[in-house]
């Protein structure tokens, strides 16, 4: 899943109003705080329906209103949006893509891979063992819920790569 919508041609609205930027593909949209007497700001990457980012926003000098947004504030906060973003995709990556390496009773070293293939109709998972020298000796598909762990690798691997139970 990517939390990006995908770009588009549409040419998108210049904004720099004070609670309401709309610039370099986000939306800086200053909010009231529904849980508080606080104000928020809301970061949406355009095309999104949800915010990427939402988080507290400073006060005014009259401690009523929020501070207006300007360049500076924004940048920062399409900076620190796209970095969740990016760890969102990073532990996500990371969630779909596992590996193990193990030593086979010959003394060969295998790295085993999972790879998760998300989908809503078909999902499963690939695993597959590749050798030191970069040969892939076996790849089979598994259920998506199979669970990759140093245990389960060398089972693999010592049962000479047959299909798991």
């Amino acid at each position: 899943m990517n939390p990006l919508p995908e770009p588009t041609d549409v040419p998108i609205e210049v904004i720099h109003d004070a609670r309401c930027w709309q610039d370099k593909g986000w939306t800086a949209q200053v909010i009231k705080n529904e849980d508080d007497e606080g104000w928020a700001v809301a970061m949406t990457p355009h095309g999104a329906s949800e915010p990427a980012l939402v988080g507290p926003w400073t006060m005014g000098r009259d401690k009523k209103n929020p501070k207006p947004l300007d360049v500076n504030a924004f940048n920062t906060l399409v900076k620190t949006a796209s970095e969740v973003i990016r760890r969102h995709e990073q532990q996500e990556q990371a969630r779909l893509h596992q590996a193990v390496a193990v030593t086979g009773a010959d003394g060969q070293r295998w790295q085993v891979r999972l790879r998760i293939v998300p989908d809503d109709d078909d999902a499963h998972a690939i695993l597959s063992a590749t050798a030191a020298d970069g040969e892939t000796a076996a790849s089979l598909r598994v259920a998506a819920g199979f669970r990759l762990s140093a245990r389960t690798a060398q089972a693999w691997v010592d049962a000479g790569f047959a299909p798991p139970a």
